[in-house]
Parts: C-alpha cells; sequence; structure tokens
C-alpha cells in the first residue's frame, strides 16, 4: 500500500491558509475565541509551528481580522455599471449577506474597534473608509453619491446606521425581511443626502 506524498508547502503558501482557515473560523465565533490553540488544532498543526506563522496571539488576531476586513471589501464592490441607486442597492446586498454569514466575527471586529485595540480600530477604520469612499468614485456612470463635505460627514453617520441596523437585524430579524432591510439602508441614504444638497 503506498502513501500520498506530504506536499511541502512555502512559509507564504502555508501562512495564507492559515489566514483562511483563521476567517472561517472567525465566522461562528468572537475573536477572543479564536485562539492559536483552536487554529492549531483545526489545521493539524502544533501550537508551536502556529507561532512560527504568527508572532503571537495578538499579530495572529490582527492577521486574520485584516484578511477579513479585505474580503468584507472585495465582496461589497459596487457593479461597474448600472444606475447609482442599483449600485448602491446591490453593495448593500452583499454587505448585508456578508454580515449574517460571517456575524460573529463582523461583532468582535465592531467590538474590538469600540473597545479601544489600536490596531484593531485602525483596521475597522480603513474598512469602514473604503466602503465609504468607494460611493464616490466615479465612473463610467457617474458617481453614486455628489462629492461635498456635507455629503461626506452624511454618509459617515448613516455608515454608523447601517452597520447598527445589519447587526441587529443578522442578531434577530424579528418579522423584518431581507428586502426590507435593504430598502432601509440604500434608500436612507439618498433622502438623507438630498437633506444636506443645495436646492
Amino acid at each position: 500500500m503506498t502513501s500520498t506524498p506530504r506536499i511541502r508547502l512555502n512559509r507564504e503558501t502555508r501562512r495564507e491558509q492559515l489566514l483562511d482557515l483563521g476567517v472561517t473560523l472567525l465566522a461562528t465565533r468572537s475573536l477572543d475565541e479564536l485562539s492559536i490553540e483552536i487554529l492549531a488544532e483545526e489545521a493539524g498543526i502544533s501550537r508551536g509551528l502556529l507561532y512560527h506563522y504568527f508572532g503571537n496571539k495578538h499579530d495572529f488576531h490582527e492577521a486574520v481580522v485584516r484578511r477579513a476586513a479585505d474580503e468584507l471589501i472585495a465582496q461589497t464592490a459596487p457593479p461597474g455599471e448600472g444606475e447609482p441607486l442599483e449600485r448602491l442597492l446591490a453593495s448593500m446586498a452583499a454587505y448585508l449577506d456578508y454580515v449574517v454569514a460571517n456575524y460573529e466575527g463582523y461583532l468582535s471586529l465592531v467590538k474590538g474597534a469600540a473597545a479601544g485595540t489600536a490596531s484593531i480600530r485602525a483596521i475597522y477604520d480603513e474598512a469602514r473608509r473604503a466602503l465609504t469612499d468607494r460611493l464616490f468614485d466615479e465612473d463610467a456612470e457617474g458617481m453614486i453619491l455628489p462629492d461635498t463635505p456635507a455629503t461626506r460627514l452624511m454618509v459617515h453617520a448613516w455608515s454608523a446606521f447601517a452597520e447598527d441596523v445589519a447587526l441587529t437585524w443578522a442578531e434577530n430579524p424579528d418579522g423584518v425581511s431581507r428586502d426590507e432591510v435593504l430598502e432601509l439602508l440604500a434608500g436612507s441614504l439618498p433622502a438623507l443626502v438630498e437633506v444636506v444638497q443645495p436646492s
């Protein structure tokens, strides 16, 4: 009987695999519950080997959160074509689906940022800026929103509102449909922006 030879991965490839596993585990547990021990057990490697890839627990958490934030940004990118409101709706649908599928991990990112962990806060701020700044990016269809200081201020406040609605609904839909939540999220932004636009 012959056994399949083990393929030796280079350090960077193995580290990427471990980060992917960390993000998968983060979807169903909080950041505090995501330990080096759990990842080592799930990956089938020793704890010592994990420390070879991630210097300590904090570095591991930071790397996993950054990978999760990058995935959130990529998965929620609005389509390049279509009416501005349709593009916003598509982006919000992807965002809501992401929050539902990764509830524990996303909630722990938000809580970690609120608790004042400097590195987690920085990743959270970068992700939020990426999500809101692209609403002002111009493409063939024009900008989703007019780029003015007042509009940016309103979008900043709206993003906190959208985050709270998504997290609250993901935890307990309480008779509110996904379509109703999307209408609320995508419809509220143009209404708020209209308030600050000159007549």
